[in-house]
């Protein structure tokens, strides 16, 4: 069961059909063109005073010929620690992930989850990195932490308010 989300393109074009069918439209116009995908998803958070910004971005990989992405943001004013925040972007990201991996599946698209979390213990966010993995991994997808996690450290980075 999907939840109605708020979709938009890089471009701030939004996304007026649900996610899942958005995907499947891409995935047949890519298969059609002959163009090989891989597809990560990620999502990052930004506290601004009482209020925390997620974006979680689809980024499809076009092999060797760039890429481009969907985002999705929303807010909440719920006070969480580091480990909780970052395991919220975990979850996020596997929500997302989740809900469109029998699509990928169908196009034979491999898929990542990313998760903003440093792999150097003396960053306060590799506290949640034993639960993220297990909980990524446990939910049988690929996992990457940073620095490998572009989806997540770097595109919805760059989203996030």
């Amino acid at each position: 069961m999907e939840q109605q989300q708020q979709w938009r393109k890089l471009n701030g074009e939004r996304i007026s059909i649900p996610i899942a069918e958005e995907v499947t439209n891409v995935l047949m116009r890519e298969s059609e063109t002959g163009h090989e995908l891989k597809v990560c998803i990620g999502t990052d958070s930004q506290v601004k005073g009482k209020v925390t910004e997620f974006a979680t971005v689809i980024v499809f990989i076009r092999k060797g010929k760039g890429g481009f992405m969907y985002i999705h943001n929303e807010t909440t004013t719920q006070k969480m620690s580091i480990k909780e925040r970052m395991l919220t972007e975990v979850a996020k990201s596997i929500d997302i992930a989740y809900t469109l991996c029998n699509i990928f599946s169908r196009y034979s698209v491999d898929m990542e989850v990313h998760a903003d979390i440093n792999t150097n213990p003396s960053f306060k966010s590799n506290d949640a990195l034993k639960e993220a993995m297990g909980y990524i991994m446990g939910m049988g997808f690929v996992f990457k932490a940073k620095p490998e996690a572009f989806a997540s450290s770097s595109c919805a980075n760059k989203v996030v308010q």
